[in-house]
């Protein structure tokens, strides 16, 4: 019944700032305990955690990604978004959107958006 989708820009220039949405629909991003996440995955390698925005709008990053990486929300849109500032080659990836509880796992997924970092 959940269902995520990502949008956003294919190409992204190095140094500028990647930004997605994920919109969802069949429940809602404020739903108690289920926190929002972004997941990549570079090309040969495998799934990496970005970050999390919850239910009651905290917030929670990826140490390595904490410092370029910002989440917010949008109740009124059902919608989350990631900002990753200052690209680089490095960043390239398919990136998902995904939703679960603490200690459960991801229980719905997007379908990823293929994400390139070039000039």
């Amino acid at each position: 019944q959940v269902q995520l989708r990502e949008s956003g820009p294919a190409l992204v220039k190095p140094s500028q700032t990647l930004s997605l949405t994920c919109t969802v629909s069949g429940g809602s991003i404020t739903t108690r305990n289920y926190g929002w996440s972004w997941i990549r995955r570079p090309p040969g390698k495998g799934l990496e955690w970005v970050g999390v925005i919850a239910y009651d709008g905290s917030t929670y990053y990826s140490p390595s990604l904490k410092s370029r990486t910002s989440i917010s929300r949008d109740t009124s849109k059902n919608q989350f978004s990631l900002h990753l500032s200052s690209v680089t080659p490095e960043d390239t990836a398919v990136y998902y959107c995904a939703t679960g509880r603490p200690f459960q796992g991801y229980e719905y997924w997007g379908q990823g958006t293929q994400v390139t970092v070039s000039s």
